[in-house]
């Protein structure tokens, strides 16, 4: 049991009462939904770069960290993260020629470095080590492409958490950078063939990069030793400015490949097209873009294996044949299984498939004709992911780890088909003295959603235990089983940590990520307020002790949830989150989402996505949890306007009846992702505080 700091909690109540925050102005403004008015009076906070948008975030940033710095426990707690935190992190090694290349991380560094050896006995160099690249450690090293041969390798670099990168090109005998500079890269890759390489970008914005439309994505040619203005424009479609084009080629370079999706139009899949060396045209695998997806697992001399959810909502590969395309006599190579298909590869002249079982991955081998081989037993429950390799690799790699298992690299063989430890983790942990189960709940419609629940063993369910719900549901995305050394500290102080696995992801394939998008979004927030009900009901915790976090799509959850159930926990954070829903595709890259989403420009979009808005539904004369919104200044995914507007409406409608803080927290030099160590901890450590803080709760 968590014992409250009695005399914390009195403080605390009393300086929640006299909190006074900034005054934010109001516009006249009104738009017109199809017949229904709707105000936005914070218009004004969709310019960041107004001087009156910045002077509001230095007050509500004023206001916020002067709460956090009376936290006693602040500093103690940040202290204990950077101590578990504090040991190497390594990444799976990767072959290419004679080298093996890997990224480590000595422990607090602000970005991992990129070291590569010769052989796996060979002395360690420093390829690139991009915390000498800024002062404040906030050039990510974002893209690393080896050409074929492994003579020159792409390198992109993010600015302060940016989505936009540059690409330079490393001369790999050297380790010295070349002259050649490609700006305004987004949504892309770097993927090489001969003496150049395909990558994707955006015109130059004419103002502010972070309110850059995001148009007319177009595929460049480069070539090393050139120019970008020399570079060969590849394919683009003014047509059509929201779609999404890339172009990847073939390990033996035989083959690229031309992939188009327009989720602005809310289709959920792509088009496929691909052309030999020395043709100029792309023939389609797949003309037209509807919801079905489509990708090269590799090819096979002439032909290809290509992953689909056609008609498999669980995915299956197929093997397509450019002297026969027509659909029906594509041959099946792997068909549907009942558990989703989460990762296809091929190395070694076999193909590496992984699936999900109820949230844990099962790994296999297959040879190229579909026939199994053999399993690869992992150590327990948890994720596995890597298996990639070239053709000619003897030896390939993965990493598993799960709550209670520290991440682990592995070598499997590929002629023995034994896995050996390759690496093991060197944090400071005792996993058996943690406690990690799967549970099944009832949503409000019946249906059976996981989530996995971790805390110190011994600990007494008597419902007074602070607990964190993490969610996500949405995009076709999976929250597995993963080690944080950052849970540590607040496992020890007792805390649960509990991740629901709510419908919108791909736990369970496209039926499962359907239930939960769209018209059907209502079903995410079903899902996340019955795991909070179960806690409670469990005695894992109760309404007092409940916390609520999730970011980007999970800070709609959050916000949308808090809007609906304000009772359900006393603490929210909804982190970089979409809460303006009529207006998220206006921003950026935000049209991206209405194949989630829908539109508000459609009518019955329109009143489904108004119905659950964040920014749209919060009331006055409720009492609302203690709430630390976070955003960050270079968050051009999910722009800052979204929590800009979403706690300036809750601070007006909420402040005289809410007994609890509403504070948002906006970081400096840092995106959708922090953007360094540092500012992640720092986070980190923030959440945590006010977290306890808020719920009358010592630290120790």
């Amino acid at each position: 049991m968590v014992k409250p700091f009695i005399f914390l909690a009195l403080f605390s109540v009393t300086l929640h009462a006299q909190m006074t925050y900034p005054t934010t102005r109001k516009v006249a403004h009104t738009d017109d939904y199809h017949g229904t008015k709707v105000a936005d009076p914070y218009r004004w906070l969709e310019d960041d770069n107004a001087a009156d948008t910045k002077a509001w975030v230095m007050e509500q940033n004023k206001v916020t960290f002067g709460y956090l710095e009376k936290i006693p426990y602040r500093g103690l707690i940040k202290q204990q993260l950077e101590k578990v935190y504090n040991y190497p992190k390594y990444s799976a090694p990767r072959r290419k020629g004679e080298y093996f290349y890997f990224y480590k991380n000595d422990g607090l560094q602000n970005q991992s470095v990129l070291y590569r050896q010769k052989g796996m006995s060979g002395a360690p160099e420093v390829v690139l080590d991009p915390n000498k690249l800024s002062a404040d450690g906030t050039t990510r090293l974002t893209v690393f492409s080896l050409s074929k041969k492994g003579d020159y390798a792409v390198c992109g670099f993010s600015q302060g958490g940016s989505d936009w990168q540059e690409y330079q090109i490393m001369d790999m005998k050297t380790l010295k950078m070349l002259a050649d500079k490609i700006e305004w890269v987004k949504v892309s890759g770097a993927s090489w063939q001969g003496n150049g390489f395909y990558y994707s970008r955006y015109p130059k914005p004419e103002g502010s990069a972070l309110a850059a439309k995001n148009e007319n994505h177009q595929v460049f040619f480069h070539t090393v030793g050139t120019a970008q203005s020399a570079d060969e424009l590849v394919y683009e479609d003014k047509a059509n400015p929201q779609r999404f084009h890339g172009v990847y080629v073939s390990e033996d370079e035989r083959f690229s490949f031309l992939n188009i999706s327009d989720r602005g139009k809310g289709k959920d899949g792509n088009a496929l097209f691909y052309r030999e060396s020395g043709q100029k045209e792309f023939k389609p695998v797949v003309a037209e873009i509807t919801d079905d997806q489509f990708s090269i697992v590799d090819n096979v001399g002439n032909k290809f294996l290509l992953r689909t959810n056609k008609n498999a909502k669980n995915e299956r590969v197929v093997l397509f044949d450019p002297a026969d395309p027509d659909e029906k006599n594509w041959k099946e190579i792997l068909p549907e299984k009942p558990e989703p298909l989460q990762g296809a590869g091929t190395a070694g002249g076999k193909m590496f498939v992984t699936y999900l079982k109820d949230v844990t991955t099962r790994a296999y081998v297959y040879d190229l004709n579909g026939k199994l081989e053999n399993e690869v037993p992992l150590p327990g429950l948890g994720s596995a992911g890597g298996f990639g390799g070239e053709k000619e690799d003897k030896t390939v790699f993965y990493t598993f780890s799960s709550f209670n298992y520290p991440p682990t690299i592995f070598s499997y063989d590929i002629a023995s088909r034994k896995s050996t430890v390759f690496r093991n983790p060197e944090v400071t942990f005792t996993p058996g003295d943690y406690e990690t189960k799967q549970v099944f709940y009832p949503s409000k419609d019946g249906t059976k959603i996981p989530m996995f629940i971790v805390y110190k063993k011994g600990l007494k369910l008597d419902g007074t235990n602070p607990t964190i719900l993490y969610g996500y549901g949405g995009f076709n995305i999976s929250l597995t089983a993963s080690f944080s050394p950052v849970l540590i500290p607040f496992l020890d102080n007792g805390g649960v940590y509990a991740q629901a696995n709510l419908r919108g992801g791909a736990e369970y394939g496209d039926k499962w990520h359907e239930a939960g998008m769209r018209l059907q979004k209502q079903n995410v927030f079903d899902d996340f307020i019955a795991a909070g009900e179960y806690l409670i009901a469990q005695k894992y915790t109760s309404n007092a002790r409940l916390a609520l976090r999730g970011g980007s799509n999970g800070g709609l959850l959050v916000g949308t949830v808090m809007n609906q159930r304000p009772e359900l926990a006393k603490v929210a954070f909804p982190q970089v989150g979409v809460m303006d829903m009529l207006r998220f595709h206006k921003f950026t890259i935000g049209w991206n989402w209405i194949a989630d989403y829908g539109s508000s420009d459609n009518a019955t979009d329109f009143k489904n996505l108004y119905a659950y808005s964040p920014l749209h539904n919060i009331k006055e004369g409720v009492n609302y949890p203690a709430t630390l919104v976070t955003t960050a200044d270079h968050d051009d995914r999910v722009v800052p306007a979204h929590s800009f507007k979403y706690i300036a409406e809750l601070q007006a409608k909420a402040a005289k009846t809410t007994t609890n803080p509403l504070l948002i927290r906006v970081d400096v030099n840092s995106g959708h992702g922090a953007s360094n160590t540092a500012k992640s901890l720092e986070q980190t450590a923030d959440i945590y505080a006010f977290m306890f803080y808020n719920m009358g709760l010592s630290w120790k």
